[in-house]
């Protein structure tokens, strides 16, 4: 079966930065075990990115959360200092909105049958990505790991995971 793990915006603004959390650091280890079992069993990885600019406050998204965060170059844009090297020798992929077109064209055309999602924010970019990928590949297995996950808040993270439920996206 052909299966892909899918990191989602591990990013340093997400963790401990402008838009961190608690709960975001907590998953950290998790998080690095995971991609270190998927890479050992030949797991494909591909990271996501939350990629902003220097005219985020002027774009929709900053309108509504004038929060500056994942601006490229900067520190806050990169992932996680401990996830640097394990993402190394995986796809990366800069994404300017919560879901990516780009995972769902890639994961189409590799035909993966078995996707994994992991990573932040559950509530926004991991439930983007599931329900895209779910989309455009409506027979594969689309699961998210809740333990490797962390919401905006614990009850938004729960109710993200809800939603993901019903729209058959499995939750682990």
């Amino acid at each position: 079966m052909k299966k892909l793990l899918v990191v989602v915006d591990m990013q340093k603004d997400f963790i401990d930065g402008a838009l961190g959390t608690g709960e975001a650091v907590k998953i950290l280890e998790p998080v690095k075990e995971k991609i270190r079992k998927a890479k050992a069993q030949g797991t494909d990885i591909v990271f996501t990115k939350d990629t902003h600019y220097k005219d985020y406050l002027m774009t929709q998204e900053g309108r509504k959360l004038p929060v500056p965060h994942c601006v490229k170059g900067t520190e806050g844009w990169e992932l996680d200092e401990g996830l640097q090297e394990l993402a190394r020798d995986c796809t990366v992929l800069e994404k300017p909105s919560f879901g990516s077109m780009e995972l769902a064209g890639l994961a189409q055309k590799a035909g993966y049958e078995e996707i994994e999602l992991i990573g932040l924010c559950t509530d926004i970019c991991v439930i983007s990505n599931a329900m895209i990928l779910k989309a455009a590949l409506p027979e594969a297995v689309v699961r998210v790991d809740s333990s490797c996950c962390a919401g905006v808040t614990p009850e938004s993270h729960r109710n993200a995971l809800e939603a993901m439920k019903v729209c058959q996206i499995e939750v682990i």
